[in-house]
């Protein structure tokens, strides 16, 4: 199991990746511009994903406080900042930041977990208590299903504005 939650991490590094270098390439205006989707701009998608990264390895963490080497992977998560509202360049560089560090986190972290980690119970409050706590594994597949969703979501404005974009895959590389 460890290995398969490896390379999903290691391909959302990669393809987070791609769409910064992308975004990257933009004028912030339009990077920053209402796109319709329901975080607006395609800045607006990063920054969640960001932020959404780090909110559910927070939430992981608390499962396997016991395991030291996890922890240390995820002390950076506190130290990053995701600007809310308005986003200008600056910004814009403090969101890069951020989901360089909580990829990076999320690598770490999950090389660090033992066999019997993935079963350890994630308490959260999302389904009105039933259940009260989903198993570490859920929360990690949770968690790729989300950045996979809002990459998603980039890459259509993409499509829409002519831009090529292609970080669907998980490549072979991450098998060695």
């Amino acid at each position: 199991m460890k290995k398969i939650f490896i390379n999903f991490a290691k391909y959302n590094q990669e393809a987070n990746e791609k769409v910064i270098s992308i975004l990257g390439k933009m004028e912030n205006a339009e990077r920053v511009k209402n796109r319709k989707s329901y975080y607006k701009s395609l800045a607006g998608l990063v920054s969640h994903i960001a932020g959404g990264t780090s909110y559910m390895l927070s939430l992981v963490g608390q499962a396997v406080s016991g395991n030291a080497e996890a922890q240390k992977a995820l002390a950076p998560l506190k130290k990053i900042e995701i600007p809310q509202g308005k986003i200008d360049e600056e910004g814009w560089k403090k969101i890069v930041a951020a989901m360089k560090t909580a990829d990076k986190a999320y690598i770490g972290f999950v090389e660090a977990l033992r066999d019997e980690d993935f079963s350890s119970p994630v308490k959260l409050d999302w389904y009105g208590g039933k259940p009260a706590a989903v198993p570490l594994y859920f929360m990690l597949q949770s968690l790729e299903t989300h950045s996979t969703h809002h990459r998603g979501q980039i890459s259509q404005i993409l499509d829409s504005l002519k831009i090529d974009n292609d970080y669907s895959g998980i490549n072979a590389k991450f098998l060695k």
